[in-house]
């Protein structure tokens, strides 16, 4: 895990090396274990690294070719770097490092940068200038797991891994109108959108190419459908998921520094360290104790642990630990909402003392069906299989006459699903309409809207709703929320996070497995349940799903109360045009009559938040800037002796 920066296109030197060493500046909490910058007549690259392959010199980056005309600046991990690495050798390739950025060097030279993408596993974004061409490639990984954002401006590119460092550097400034009315829809920014005019974020499974001052982008990779004509029998889907999974748990585990693993009491975490135990790996897996707390899993991790004989630790955390949204605001270049990111931060916290890589079960939920909605939306999209066109567009006209309180609204959302599709789902979301309806929202968002809630309801939409659903759900809510989440968080402590079930090849077999297998007999996650009770116990297998949960709604009304209507009487937000801040008090007040305040008030609080602390570090970050400019910067990382062919 590392920072990068750069800049490439048409600068004056001076300034150019000036703007990427700010930015470097900027990310140094992802990368605290060096940095560097290398520069051509047309291009700069800058990292900040977090060793993890290679702990000496001969990793640092950028890193350079033997002749210096194409080098690299690499934020992730190539999980199969050694199989790849070994190919390159038998080409003729020698390499001097032990580390997975060498590769990506060589592997460039030896097949072209589509064929080195095609064939890496693993978690990353990277950019690489190649001198003799002119071109640089911004490159991201499949899943959107590791971040990219670059802007284009003046007849240059510059990119970073944070819209942040762009900022920090100038190269972009004023406030998206799109993106707040984004993060106040969902809580977050989706990839859509970038908190600031101008900047773009590499899109999941895509290559930028800057070549003759313009981008071009390509998607080099899209996730496979449902494959009915040839699905396996629930057993051999059990048998080949296995065989999947602990390939990934093995690749997952190389590393040159300390590795642990995240252990709670649900399936997804209890199968990565079952993988760990039957791999002979000795490394100790962590769980974050919360006393007192009904999420409290310890009472199953200990047991899990016991029976699974692996080494332990229970970091014993209160739920309040340290959770103050400021810490939210710090972690995350834009804006971000997540509740549970509390409880990550405290938890990367408490890990990092005991390790620098740590195991994860995240993305099991995902791929293999583990969240209730995905249960709704099939059976919703079976009924929209026997539902007569003409019922469903008699629903449409008359929906809104049946009442939306208690089960009645859950079974008036279930017939919107089934008759509306995609359209209804995203038009189910509590967001914008709740802002409206208290009159909450300033001058420069009266108007907004998303592009989400524009999708068009239709009946055949609903008897394809679970597929629609995923596409959608990956390129917003996965990506936007919950790979933001465990990167900014882990990230922010400098902990490299890694999770198996995001594995490529893992990722493609479950996505191709029919829904009804997914889902046998209606349960969630049946495949993964199933492989939990053969290798590990009915305890684990039936377990509920639970969090690390942070009651951001509760506490807003109590805790946080007195200083979210501080920040109101002088607000940053109504200032500017995003709110009104009286009527966002008298909201707050009505909500402390029920001890209970909707989303849209911790939104507030959080976006009131960050940005007192983007206006405020804006002015110190300059002059701290100027002052390390002054310093030496260590230079790139040459490859020698020659990477030639024989």
């Amino acid at each position: 895990m590392c920072g990068i920066a750069g800049l490439a296109g048409k600068f004056e030197t001076e300034q150019g090396t000036s703007s990427v060493s700010v930015m470097v500046s900027a990310l140094a909490r992802r990368g605290p274990d060096g940095e560097g910058l290398q520069a051509w007549p047309r291009a700069i690259l800058g990292h900040r690294r977090l060793a993890i392959f290679d702990l000496s010199d001969l990793g640092r980056q950028p890193m350079l070719s033997s002749n210096g005309k194409v080098g690299i600046v690499f934020n992730g991990a190539i999980y199969n770097f050694v199989p790849l690495r070994r190919e390159l050798e038998a080409q003729g390739y020698r390499f001097i490092s032990q580390t997975d950025t060498e590769v990506l060097i060589h592997g460039y030279d030896a097949w072209g940068i589509d064929s080195l993408v095609a064939k890496l596993r693993g978690m990353f974004a990277f950019a690489l200038w190649d001198e003799r061409q002119q071109k640089l490639f911004l490159v991201r990984d499949r899943l959107g797991v590791k971040p990219l954002v670059y802007v284009v401006r003046d007849g240059s590119l510059a990119f970073a891994s944070t819209p942040r460092a762009l900022r920090a550097a100038g190269f972009v400034e004023d406030l998206d109108e799109q993106a707040i009315a984004e993060f106040l829809e969902f809580g977050y920014v989706t990839d859509d959108a970038v908190i600031y005019r101008d900047a773009v974020k590499v899109p999941a499974a895509s290559i930028v190419e800057w070549a003759n001052g313009k981008a071009q982008l390509r998607e080099y990779w899209r996730p496979r459908e449902v494959d009915r004509a040839n699905a396996p029998s629930f057993d051999e889907a059990i048998v080949e998921t296995e065989r999947l999974f602990l390939q990934a748990v093995e690749r997952r585990l190389q590393a040159d520094v300390p590795v642990g693993a995240l252990l709670s009491g649900g399936v997804d975490s209890s199968l990565v360290c079952w993988a760990i135990s039957k791999l002979g790996s000795d490394i100790t897996a962590f769980t974050v104790g919360t006393p007192g707390d009904e999420w409290d899993e310890t009472e199953d991790a200990i047991a899990t642990a016991r029976q699974l004989r692996i080494k332990h630790q229970v970091l014993q955390l209160r739920p309040d630990d340290s959770c103050d949204p400021s810490e939210l605001v710090e972690a995350y270049a834009e804006p971000f909402a997540c509740a549970s990111a509390l409880g990550m931060l405290n938890v990367s916290r408490a890990v990092r003392r005991n390790a620098t890589v740590l195991l994860t079960g995240d993305g099991g939920d995902d791929v293999f069906l583990g969240y209730p909605e995905h249960r709704n939306f099939w059976l919703a999209q079976r009924f929209a299989g026997r539902l007569p066109n003409h019922a469903a567009r008699l629903w449409l006209r008359q929906r809104l006459l049946l009442p939306r309180r208690g089960l009645l609204k859950r079974a008036g959302s279930f017939f919107d699903y089934a008759a509306g599709g995609l359209g209804a789902v995203a038009n189910a979301h509590d967001g914008l309409p709740v802002y409206r309806r208290h009159g909450l929202l300033g001058d420069r968002l009266v108007d907004a809207n998303v592009s989400q809630r524009e999708i068009p309801w239709s009946h055949e939409s609903g008897r394809n709703l679970l597929q629609q659903f995923l596409a959608y759900d990956r390129k917003t809510r996965f990506v936007g929320e919950y790979m933001t989440k465990v990167d900014g968080s882990t990230m922010f402590h400098a902990l490299e996070a890694r999770s198996p079930f995001l594995d490529q090849d893992l990722w493609e077999f479950a996505g191709t497995l029919p829904f009804e297998l997914r889902l046998k007999q209606n349960q969630l996650k049946a495949v993964l349940r199933e492989l939990a009770r053969r290798r590990i116990g009915e305890r684990v297998a039936r377990g509920p799903k639970r969090g690390f949960g942070i009651p951001v709604q509760r506490w807003i009304t109590g805790r946080w109360r007195e200083r979210m209507i501080e920040l109101m009487r002088d607000s940053l937000l109504e200032r500017q045009g995003w709110i009104k801040s009286r009527l966002v008090v008298k909201q707050l007040e009505d909500s402390v009559k029920h001890s209970w305040a909707p989303n849209q008030l911790w939104y507030l609080l959080v976006l009131e938040l960050w940005l007192r602390r983007e206006q405020q570090t804006s002015a110190a970050g300059s002059a701290r800037n100027l002052r390390d400019n002054d310093r030496p910067v260590e230079s790139a990382n040459h490859l020698e002796p020659a990477s030639c062919k024989p």
